[in-house]
C-alpha cells in the first residue's frame, strides 16, 4: 500500500449526480457548478457528462471547457465516453475536452449479457478507441463498468482485461461498485488486490450506496491503497446515490489521516447551492452538511461544552463554513438557554433563567418548535414587557385574488406608535403583501431583509384543517435568521412569521439609536 501519495477527489456531481430521478442541471447551473468546484471548492478533477447525451449538454460542455482554456485547469475536466467507434471521441474533441472516461466491461456478464462480444475482441475494441482519442490529443481514463461483481464472479476476466491493458496509453483504471453491492471487506480485498498486483498503476474507486456503505467502502478503498476516490455534492446519483463528498472528506482527513486538497470551508455553500439547483433537500441529519448536525440539544451537552468543551470533536463545525448551535426544546436546560441568549447579547439573573428555562420546558412538551429567534419572545412574555418587545403591529390588512388580475394588498402598519399605510400588487398574495409592506418602508427609507428561503410544513398524515407552519429565512446585512408563523391558514402563517422578523429588527434599529444617542451625550 502506498501511504505517501495525495488522494485525488474526482467529483461527478454534474455526470452521476445528474442521474439522480428528477435531476437536470442546465447549461448555466453546470456552468457555475464547475467554476465553483474548481475555483472556490478546489477539487482535483470534475467529471461533467456523458457523450452524445443532447446537443444542449454539448453546449454546456463547450462552455465549461472554453473557461477551463483560458484558466489553465481544462486537463481537470473530464468526459464520460463509449466504446462505439469513433462517436463518443468525436464528440468529446468536438466539445473542446481532453480527457475521456471511456466505459468498458468490468465484469464477464455484462460482456456476454451487453455486447455479446468476446474478450478478445473487447479488448481490441477498447484498445482501438484508446489510440483513435490520442491521436486526437486526449487523454484517457478506464472505468471497468461493473468491476466489483466482476471480482466476486469473474476475476480471471478482470485479471485478462487489465493484463492486456496495463501498457496502453491509460491515465487512471477506475474500479466501480456500479450496483452498490460491495461491503467494507470486500472493498478492501478487492481493492488490495488491484493495488498489489499492479502496483505501477493509477486506480480510482468510485462507490454506489445501495446498502448504505458507500463511505465504509470508501474508507476502506483508501486503506488498500487506491489513489483516487469518486464523489457527489450531497450524495447524489443513480438510485441510492454515491459517496458524499462532504462525509468523504472528513473520515480521509481525520480517520486515514491522508491529504487532500478540498477546501472544506467551502464544502456547505457549494451542497446549499447544488440542494437549491437539483431540488434535492438536504436532510436535516445528514453528517456535515444537514441543518442539525452541529446542533446540540441536550442541556448535559451545552453545561458540559461550557465547561470544558466536553462534547466537542474533530468536526468543529467552523471547519465546514458552520457554526455550532444549542437546541431550544423539553430537553433544553439552563446551559442551552444561556448559551443562545449569549448569541443574542442577552443576559439574565438566576431567578429569570429559571422562569425562562420553564416556559422553554412547557413548549417542548407540546411539541412546539422554538427556537434563538423565540427566545426574545419568551424572554418578553415572561417579564410582562409585550409593549416594549413589539414596536411594529400590523393593524389591518386586506387581500384580493380575482381571476385574470393580479392580487392586490393594502396594509396599515403601526410603527413606534405611528400609522402608516401601505397599497401593492404582486405574483400572489403574499407577493403583494410584502410590497405593500416595502412601500411603507421605502418612504421612510428603512433597510429591509431579503427573503431567502420559505418552507411551509404540516404534520405528517396532515389533514385540510391542519395547523401550517410557515418557516422563513431572511438575510440581512449579511446575518442571515428565521423566523416562524403557525396558522390553520397559510398566508396568515407567512404573516404572522413576516411580523416577527420586522420586530426582530425594529428592535435591534432602536436598541443601536439609543446606544447612539447614550454614546453622544
Amino acid at each position: 500500500m502506498n501511504e505517501l501519495h495525495s488522494l485525488e477527489i474526482m467529483d461527478t456531481t454534474l455526470r452521476d449526480g445528474e442521474q439522480t430521478s428528477g435531476v437536470s442541471f442546465n447549461a448555466d447551473e453546470k456552468f457555475g457548478v464547475a467554476k465553483l468546484m474548481l475555483q472556490s471548492l478546489k477539487v482535483d478533477r470534475i467529471e461533467v457528462a456523458s457523450a452524445r447525451v443532447s446537443e444542449g449538454e454539448f453546449q454546456a460542455v463547450r462552455r465549461i471547457t472554453k473557461w477551463a482554456k483560458e484558466n489553465n485547469c481544462l486537463d481537470r475536466i473530464e468526459v464520460l465516453g463509449f466504446i462505439d467507434g469513433k462517436e463518443s471521441i468525436d464528440w468529446i474533441y468536438e466539445s473542446g475536452a481532453k480527457i475521456v472516461n471511456l466505459l468498458a466491461k468490468g465484469s464477464l456478464k455484462h460482456l456476454k449479457g451487453q455486447l455479446k462480444k468476446s474478450k478478445e475482441e473487447h479488448v481490441k475494441d477498447i484498445k482501438s478507441a484508446i489510440a483513435y482519442a490520442n491521436s486526437l490529443g486526449i487523454e484517457v481514463n478506464l472505468y471497468l463498468e461493473d468491476w466489483s461483481n466482476g471480482m466476486m464472479t469473474s476475476r480471471d476476466y478482470v485479471w485478462y482485461l487489465i493484463d492486456e491493458l496495463q501498457k496502453e496509453n491509460i491515465k487512471r483504471f477506475m474500479l466501480p461498485d456500479t450496483l452498490g453491492v460491495m461491503n467494507q471487506v470486500q472493498s478492501f480485498d478487492f481493492c488490495y488486490a488491484c493495488c498489489e498486483r499492479y502496483p505501477n498503476l493509477h486506480f480510482d474507486f468510485h462507490a454506489h450506496n445501495d446498502y448504505d456503505l458507500a463511505l465504509a467502502n470508501v474508507y476502506s478503498a483508501v486503506l488498500a491503497g487506491v489513489h483516487g476516490i469518486h464523489t457527489t455534492v450531497n450524495g447524489l446519483g443513480e438510485r441510492a446515490g454515491n459517496a458524499p463528498l462532504a462525509s468523504v472528506v472528513g473520515v480521509v482527513k481525520d480517520h486515514l489521516s491522508r491529504k487532500i486538497n478540498v477546501n472544506e470551508e467551502k464544502i456547505n455553500t457549494v451542497s446549499r447551492i447544488i440542494e437549491t439547483f437539483s431540488g434535492i433537500r438536504i436532510p436535516a441529519n445528514k453528517p456535515l452538511v444537514g441543518e442539525n448536525v452541529f446542533t446540540q440539544t441536550c442541556g448535559v451537552h451545552a453545561d458540559g461544552d461550557s465547561k470544558d468543551d466536553l462534547y466537542f470533536n474533530r468536526l468543529m463545525p467552523e471547519r465546514f463554513g458552520r457554526e455550532r448551535k444549542y437546541a431550544l426544546g423539553k430537553t433544553s436546560g439552563k446551559a442551552n438557554i444561556k448559551k443562545n441568549l449569549e448569541e443574542l447579547g442577552m443576559t439574565l439573573d438566576e431567578e429569570i433563567m429559571k422562569m425562562v428555562t420553564k416556559r422553554v420546558i412547557e413548549l417542548g412538551d407540546k411539541k412546539e418548535r422554538v427556537t434563538t429567534d423565540d427566545l426574545p419572545y419568551i424572554v418578553s412574555d415572561v417579564l410582562n414587557h409585550t409593549v416594549e418587545e413589539m414596536p411594529i403591529q400590523i393593524k389591518h390588512y386586506s387581500l384580493s385574488l380575482s381571476k385574470g388580475m393580479r392580487p392586490f394588498a393594502s396594509v396599515n402598519l403601526e410603527i413606534n406608535g405611528k400609522m402608516h399605510e401601505g397599497t401593492a400588487s404582486g405574483d400572489g398574495q403574499y407577493d403583494a403583501f410584502m410590497n405593500a409592506i416595502w412601500s411603507i418602508y421605502e418612504k421612510m427609507g428603512k433597510d429591509r431583509p431579503i427573503l431567502a428561503d420559505y418552507l411551509v410544513r404540516i404534520p405528517p398524515g396532515g389533514k385540510t384543517d391542519a395547523l401550517v407552519e410557515t418557516l422563513i429565512t431572511w438575510n440581512y446585512k449579511g446575518k442571515e435568521f428565521k423566523t416562524r408563523g403557525l396558522d390553520p391558514d397559510q398566508l396568515e402563517a407567512a404573516i404572522k412569521a413576516t411580523s416577527r422578523m420586522l420586530n426582530l429588527l425594529e428592535q435591534q434599529d432602536n436598541k443601536c439609536s439609543k446606544q447612539l444617542v447614550n454614546s453622544t451625550k
